[in-house]
């Protein structure tokens, strides 16, 4: 098995983690779900920095965005599948 570019908590999830420097528009992740270490492929649809998230779906303003099995906040803009999620078009529901 080849090192993951995305990493993703549970199989609820709808958003996973750049682990990679440098993930560039275009790239065929491997994408590992650390809960039972299951993967798949999925391509970045823009140059996402690590840490960031990426949409495993479509994702829509107002959806609500699941990580870690948990609801971590929603969506204020769209992002497609492979699409970068961060503060653009991701707010937290703490604030």
């Amino acid at each position: 098995m080849s090192k993951p570019q995305l990493l993703v908590h549970d199989q609820a999830d709808n958003v996973g983690v750049v682990v990679v420097e440098g993930l560039t528009a275009g790239t065929d992740m491997l994408c590992v779900v650390t809960h039972d270490n299951s993967d798949f492929r999925l391509t970045a649809k823009a140059d996402i920095p690590i840490g960031h998230k990426v949409a495993l779906k479509d994702l829509s303003e107002g959806d609500t965005v699941i990580k870690y099995g948990e609801d971590i906040g929603k969506m204020v803009g769209a992002a497609e599948t492979g699409g970068h999620v961060h503060t653009h078009n991701c707010k937290t529901k703490r604030w």
